[in-house]
């Protein structure tokens, strides 16, 4: 429902911004970029994308060390259940039972944290390139920008698409802040 709003309000747009081409002095032009390629096929993108990476991989292997730790419980209680005292036996039990509370706490902490760490990662991304994105649309005069990677659009020029451009604006604007971070250090 909430996509079917969003392309009937894109539509409108199209037809309003269109509707005004008519009226204005100059003409308007259109662009479109996506957003998500940029994130992918930018320097500091696949940076961002890679830390998600090694965090992904931490985390699994966090649980994958406590998995290991709870099948060695239950191998141990099941294959001595009858050699153990009672209060072993118990103590095993309220062991494993820790062990899996603090296996599921951890995913759950995990989980909230990597989606903190991509939130913050992408929302970084995004204040970065919205101002290349912006410069750009004005220096070629597109009166309006699309994201294409909202599932609006259905057709679109090729040489109207930015993303590409978008790129690399996006990587020399990080290679000179790193220079000149370097030369004031």
């Amino acid at each position: 429902m909430n996509k079917k709003i969003r392309n009937i309000f894109i539509f409108i747009l199209f037809l309003v911004v269109f509707a005004f081409q008519g009226f204005a002095q100059k003409t308007s032009a259109v662009a479109v970029v996506n957003p998500e390629k940029v994130f992918q096929n930018s320097n500091e993108g696949k940076k961002a994308l890679s830390q998600l990476q090694e965090k992904r991989q931490k985390i699994k292997n966090e649980i994958s060390g406590l998995d290991n730790q709870i099948l060695s419980l239950e191998t141990k209680l099941k294959t001595q259940r009858l050699t153990l005292t009672y209060e072993a036996s118990q103590q095993l039990t309220i062991d494993l039972d820790s062990l899996k509370t603090k296996r599921k706490r951890f995913e759950e902490d995990s989980a909230k944290e990597f989606q903190q760490l991509e939130f913050s990662l992408y929302s970084k991304f995004r204040n970065e390139v919205l101002p290349i994105i912006d410069s750009l649309a004005k220096e070629k005069e597109f009166s309006l920008v699309l994201d294409l990677s909202s599932g609006a659009v259905v057709y679109f020029d090729t040489t109207f698409n930015i993303t590409d451009e978008v790129i690399r604006r996006y990587d020399a604007s990080k290679t000179n802040k790193s220079s000149r971070d370097t030369i004031h250090n």
